[in-house]
């Protein structure tokens, strides 16, 4: 059996690094906001024809446009979110298009106004708060009948501990890619994040339900022994599960397009860090919790 708390500082040191690096990083440069939070100028075209997204740059590039995304979709479809475009600037970037890329007919083409963006955020902001409130109270309830001392609250908490670290890591790298590569976080990234925290809790709660098993079976025994015997018990089947998803996103990170590589990369980087606090963060947080409890009421 593996003796998983034994290195717990050195696992500590590990995330305290991360986390300093989150925090400084988005101190120092904060994140690079996309159309989405800002607002901007979203065309959606559909063209007569296949066709070339370098030659879609290209013609974007001529119109002087440097901050945009694009997006493609079924039937020849293509998504541009760009900064504020007037409707002169607007018909230039049409005809560019249709000299450079080909025919086409214009879907929608909207304004997304900067009181859009900042409910935008916002939303973005009570969703992470909502979501993480509500593993807590699910922890919280599904652990209810865990054998004493440790209680259900702890497993929520120490869960949570896990979430923000794997949030300020994931927050801590884009921020730099802004910083340093231009790369801007849309409504995608949020997607990303969640799903992110959904895969972290999952693997988290795998790890505390084998907890809550043992500490009735190996009832007596220490809760570093319990903890310990437990990781064992789940570590191959929770790295198992990650490699397999890890594989996936790999094979979109290299073969899936300009579109969503960083919604993927988010996804990749957030999957790795989740399956690292789920073993070497969560568990190690709950046992010296415990500990610190028990010794405050003797």
């Amino acid at each position: 059996m593996f003796n998983t708390l034994k290195y717990y500082k050195f696992w500590f040191t590990v995330s305290g690094l991360i986390l300093a690096f989150g925090i400084i990083s988005l101190s120092l440069y904060g994140l690079k906001l996309g159309i989405d939070f800002r607002g901007g100028t979203l065309l959606e075209v559909r063209f007569d024809k296949p066709f070339d997204l370098n030659r879609v740059r290209q013609a974007l590039s001529q119109e002087g446009l440097k901050n945009y995304q694009l997006q493609t979709s079924e039937n020849n479809d293509l998504l541009i979110k760009s900064e504020a475009l007037d409707q002169n600037q607007h018909n230039a970037v049409a005809q560019a298009l249709q000299t450079e890329v080909g025919t086409f007919k214009e879907v929608q083409y909207n304004s997304i106004g900067p009181v859009i963006g900042s409910e935008l955020k916002k939303d973005a902001l009570y969703q992470l708060l909502l979501v993480s409130l509500g593993i807590v109270i699910y922890i919280g309830y599904a652990f209810r009948k865990v054998a004493k001392p440790v209680t259900s609250w702890r497993f929520g908490w120490s869960a949570i501990v896990a979430l923000m670290h794997d949030l300020l890591f994931v927050l801590g790298v884009f921020s730099l890619l802004g910083h340093f590569k231009g790369v801007e976080i849309d409504s995608m990234f949020v997607t990303a994040m969640l799903t992110v925290l959904g895969f972290s809790v999952h693997d988290t709660i795998v790890v505390f339900d084998r907890i809550r098993e043992n500490l009735r079976i190996f009832a007596g025994q220490s809760i570093e022994f319990v903890v310990n015997h437990s990781i064992s018990q789940t570590i191959v089947r929770s790295l198992n599960t990650s490699l397999t998803v890890l594989f996936v996103l790999l094979a979109l990170l290299l073969f899936g397009g300009d579109s969503i590589r960083y919604f993927v990369f988010a996804l990749f980087i957030g999957i790795i860090t989740g399956t690292y606090s789920s073993i070497f963060i969560a568990s190690p947080v709950l046992v010296l919790w415990q500990n610190w409890k028990t010794k405050r009421i003797s």
